[in-house]
């Protein structure tokens, strides 16, 4: 069992979201092309965003407490907006910070421990200037409306069926391996543990817990290939693989499958798109980013296998700024 697999595959996925973010939620792929054409890098996001639905979105916090978005809240209700317009040329957004604050504290406590997550969680989130996107999902939201009714954080989560949810999983396992947590029962039982704080789904349970089967098969040695055929779940949603891989990345992730962010057909896409690059890191995030629609979070899937899978060409972590602030730490990169 190699620790440093598990922090590549955390790596992986940072480096796919941050590819991912300024083309996130597009769903129209010629409007993409138009305006990003074929990314080779990271690239910093534009006004106006076509697809943007921000223009249809209110945002109200019942008081303090619940206020997330703070100054960003003045550009829900405006059309052309983009999620993350105020982050920089690869930065990660918000769902990726939190994996890295994530990995940090649990190395830095050497233990993981949901209620002091929830603690922190909280005091991030409320912390001005802490994320500068200008979308939050709509766990954050429900979550926060709890907290500003007065729950607990560790009571706050909700039923959201949403592959963000899988965002920090990469992180998470990064951390715990790194402090000595490497058999497969007790990784299970903490990933379950922590999605289960903001997203209580079985959906995203299951997902959470195939992706950390992976993981911890990849880095005992096994190939991706061989984990499709042996991993249940993961199995079953391998079965029309080398059917689809006939036709392009954006009919397959577009028509075979949707674009959206709902589990299991994320998964499923997300997967896909690692069987097909399973031998090429650089491919698969960028085919990956170019499919459009929620790339960012299929890229916690997509980036987290294919690193574990394959060492990470250096263009990936030059400018990457998460990578730049985790090694700044002093913490294992």
């Amino acid at each position: 069992m190699k620790p440093v697999i598990y922090r590549n595959a955390l790596l992986g996925a940072l480096a796919a979201d941050a590819l991912a973010m300024p083309v996130h939620w597009y769903y129209d792929t010629n409007a993409l092309d138009r305006d990003y054409g074929r990314l080779d890098g990271y690239a910093a996001p534009k006004n106006p965003h076509p697809d943007s639905i921000l223009w249809r979105s209110r945002y109200h916090p019942h008081n303090e407490r619940g206020d997330i978005l703070r100054e960003q809240a003045q550009y829900w209700g405006q059309r052309g907006i983009h999620y993350h317009q105020f982050l920089k040329t690869g930065e990660n957004t918000i769902n990726f910070k939190l994996a890295t604050e994530l990995h940090c504290m649990v190395l830095q406590r050497g233990a993981y421990d949901v209620a002091a997550w929830a603690d922190r969680y909280v005091d991030c989130m409320l912390t001005d200037g802490w994320h500068r996107d200008t979308y939050v999902e709509e766990y954050h939201r429900a979550f926060f409306e709890n907290y500003a009714r007065g729950k607990a954080p560790i009571h706050c989560g909700i039923d959201d069926i949403h592959i963000g949810g899988l965002s920090q999983v990469p992180a998470l396992l990064a951390a715990i391996a790194e402090i000595g947590i490497t058999e497969l029962d007790a990784q299970l039982e903490i990933v379950e543990t922590h999605t289960r704080l903001t997203h209580k789904n079985r959906h995203v349970s299951e997902a959470a817990a195939t992706l950390t089967r992976t993981l911890h098969g990849l880095a005992s040695g096994k190939s991706f290939a061989r984990l499709c055929e042996s991993i249940n779940y993961l199995e079953e949603m391998a079965r029309p693989f080398p059917t689809w891989a006939a036709f392009p990345d954006r009919v397959v992730v577009g028509r075979h499958l949707s674009l959206a962010c709902y589990l299991p057909e994320s998964f499923q896409a997300s997967l896909y798109l690692a069987w097909k690059y399973q031998d090429d890191f650089s491919s698969g995030i960028l085919a990956n980013a170019h499919c459009g629609g929620d790339n960012c979070h299929r890229g916690a899937v997509v980036g987290s296998i294919l690193g574990a899978a394959n060492a990470i060409p250096k263009q990936w972590l030059t400018g990457l700024i998460a990578y730049e602030a985790i090694a700044a730490k002093g913490l294992p990169t």
